[in-house]
């Protein structure tokens, strides 16, 4: 278990209820981020709290109403993914300076400057984002902040980033988690097919193809079916 004082909190809030637990920052930004931690080390104890800072501790009627079970694992990590971490002043550091990274790298590699037909050097495009004063959302993928950024930027310098439409097709018995990715890549078209699978087209950077396809792939374990537009 982590320590008391070098634990912070995490709180998920739902029908009009807060609950709290105290835990390693630096595991439950890894369980933010979709990794696998050992969860002995993650909690500084096993209480959940109505308020953690006055030592309340939420009633376990009230939690097992909310989460459906009393099992500490599966609702700590439910707080976590869902709710709110108090990340400490460095990872909050260390987490922005890396999306934002991550985000003058990818318009770099998949933008053009439409009037030289070349793309633009990275320092370029993060002096842009320094003079439009671009906010970084460290919780956000770099797809989900790229439209915005680009619609700041573009009033700076001279931008282009070829689009492309993708149909996918995804079996009935993957359909059911494709939710979030067809939220994350903003699908223009869903349609749930009579056979469960679901239809999507997206349209979106052609540097974006790979990242879709590997998501895809990853999800359905190779059984996608693609076409491009």
């Amino acid at each position: 278990m982590v320590k008391m004082e070098d634990a912070v909190i995490a709180r998920f809030e739902h029908s009009g209820h807060k609950f709290e637990i105290l835990v390693d920052p630096d595991l439950a930004l890894l369980v933010r981020q979709g990794k696998s931690i050992d969860f002995e080390s993650l909690l500084a104890n096993e209480a959940v709290y109505k308020d953690a800072n006055k030592g309340e501790e939420a009633s376990e009627e009230t939690v097992k109403k909310v989460f459906g079970t009393t099992d500490l694992k599966e609702i700590a990590l439910k707080i976590i993914k869902d709710g709110e971490v108090q990340l400490t002043t460095d990872q909050r550091r260390r987490m922005h300076e890396q999306k934002r990274k991550e985000i003058i790298a990818f318009i770099s590699s998949n933008a053009i400057n439409p009037q030289t037909k070349a793309p633009h050097p990275a320092v370029r495009i993060e002096n842009a984002m320094n003079e439009a004063k671009v906010q970084v959302d460290v919780f956000k993928s770099v797809q989900e902040q790229i439209p915005e950024i680009l619609k700041e930027i573009r009033k700076l310098i001279p931008l282009s980033m070829d689009k492309l439409k993708v149909a996918v097709k995804v079996p009935a018995e993957f359909s059911g988690k494709a939710g979030p990715l067809l939220h994350k890549y903003a699908a223009i078209k869903q349609e749930w097919q009579s056979d469960g699978s679901i239809v999507a087209v997206f349209e979106l950077p052609v540097g974006m193809k790979n990242d879709l396809f590997n998501e895809l792939n990853h999800l359905t374990h190779g059984n996608v079916e693609t076409k491009i537009l």
